[in-house]
């Protein structure tokens, strides 16, 4: 249960004046490492947070398990002064941190996960709104290129982007859903072990977030994208999984007193089970042979990780806050 972690994270987080090295505060007082690095953006500025969690068996004692990555993905966790308090596009930070404190939490009474776990999100309360329909979006602070070398990081064997995906037509069921494993610009099978653990998690049948093709491109090369939840895979040859929160109605990224506790939870819990599994090589996101087999058959899909053959032309950063 990370309930009580959510709501620590999510009454922190509802603070206008609140600061990346307010977040940090909180690791450092569980022991852990955590990292606040500002950066200004044409739009506004944001802090980036990173906490490392270290494993039994992990890399940073010296281990070989393999480190999974918990990106909370988002444009900006509140829209002031347009609107007052958290909103909905908070989320995907809200579920980072709240991970990452129980982890500190089961670590500090003899519960450490085999593998390392790294969470990384930023910090702004102050992002801009985009006319958008059906809902209007959240603007980032910063670029999306700026986002991905802050927050998607080498050491990261297989990565979890967990971003609210409320504001669109496409998936109308509140709570979880998942992606397909995004790799090297190749939208692969969905991951059966991940279907099981969140089977587990929410008790529920799992849900998937149908994605498309535009969705694993960078954000700026002019096309739609659901939102921004598969921007770190065109930054990393790790597996990408995309965590999203939904609901039965379209939800601006920018309404306020969107967020659903008991969802948030239960992502938090389905990162940590995700973290324990992948850690004991009892959780894969994707079949290394059948990939190996995929590129042989039709070649290298990596140039879909990048702009493209023509200049973008909505150089204009865009985030959804679904």
């Amino acid at each position: 249960m990370a309930l009580k972690q959510a709501i620590e994270t999510m009454e922190l987080l509802d603070q206008a004046g609140v600061t990346g090295e307010d977040v940090a505060n909180l690791f450092w007082e569980r022991g852990l490492q955590a990292q606040v690095t500002a950066v200004e953006g044409e739009a506004s500025a944001t802090d980036f947070v990173r906490v490392f969690v270290v494993g039994t068996a992990g890399k940073q004692s010296g281990g070989a398990a393999p480190t999974l990555g918990v990106i909370g993905r988002l444009g900006g966790i509140g829209a002031r002064p347009e609107v007052i308090g958290l909103v909905s596009d908070a989320d995907g930070a809200i579920v980072a941190i709240a991970s990452a404190l129980k982890l500190a939490d089961m670590a500090r009474s003899g519960d450490r996960l085999p593998g390392d776990v790294i969470i990384t999100t930023h910090i702004s309360p102050n992002s801009p709104i985009i006319p958008h329909k059906p809902v209007p979006f959240m603007g980032a602070p910063v670029d999306m290129q700026t986002m991905n070398q802050q927050e998607v990081l080498p050491e990261m064997d297989a990565i979890l982007s967990v971003d609210t995906t409320r504001g669109n037509l496409v998936l109308n069921r509140r709570g979880l859903a998942i992606t397909p494993t995004v790799k090297e610009g190749y939208i692969l099978k969905i991951s059966s072990d991940l279907v099981r653990i969140m089977g587990y998690v929410t008790g529920r049948l799992p849900a998937v977030l149908p994605i498309t093709t535009q969705d694993i491109t960078p954000y700026g090369n002019g096309l739609d994208h659901i939102n921004s939840i598969l921007q770190p895979a065109t930054a990393t040859e790790a597996p990408v999984v995309g965590v999203a929160l939904t609901a039965e109605t379209t939800v601006p990224g920018c309404a306020s007193g969107a967020s659903q506790i008991l969802d948030i939870e239960a992502a938090a819990r389905f990162c940590i089970e995700v973290g324990k599994s992948l850690g004991l090589g009892r959780c894969a996101f994707y079949d290394p042979v059948e990939f190996d087999r995929l590129v042989s058959l039709y070649g290298s899909m990596k140039h879909l990780q990048g702009m493209g053959r023509h200049p973008a032309v909505h150089p204009r950063e865009r985030k959804s806050l679904a």
